[in-house]
């Protein structure tokens, strides 16, 4: 796993934080720093990171919970407990549907 710093370049005061703010803020939307780690009284408090970067890390972060949820149903699963595409679409496809 990877630790939240990872280069002291990415580590900044809130102080300094606060007065650069505007050059930080560029520099993590352009993607030239991939995140922030911000500090208060030598302890991180914030991280701040490019939106698509975070918006990449949540879907990552769905996709592992959907996988663990289905190896979990994958131990429980029983074959003849189980129906075909066809039965499934037969039981649930409405009329409409089959038109489009």
């Amino acid at each position: 796993m990877a630790t939240l710093l990872e280069r002291p370049e990415d580590a900044v005061s809130a102080t300094a934080m606060a007065r650069g703010f505007s050059a930080r803020l560029k520099e993590v939307s352009s993607r030239d720093t991939e995140k922030l780690v911000i500090f208060k009284d030598n302890q991180p408090v914030a991280v701040m990171m490019n939106v698509q970067a975070y918006q990449d890390l949540v879907d990552e972060l769905e996709d592992l919970r959907i996988e663990a949820i289905a190896r979990d149903r994958l131990t429980s699963h029983q074959a003849d407990q189980t129906i075909s595409h066809e039965e499934m679409r037969a039981l649930f496809d409405s009329p409409r549907s089959r038109d489009e």
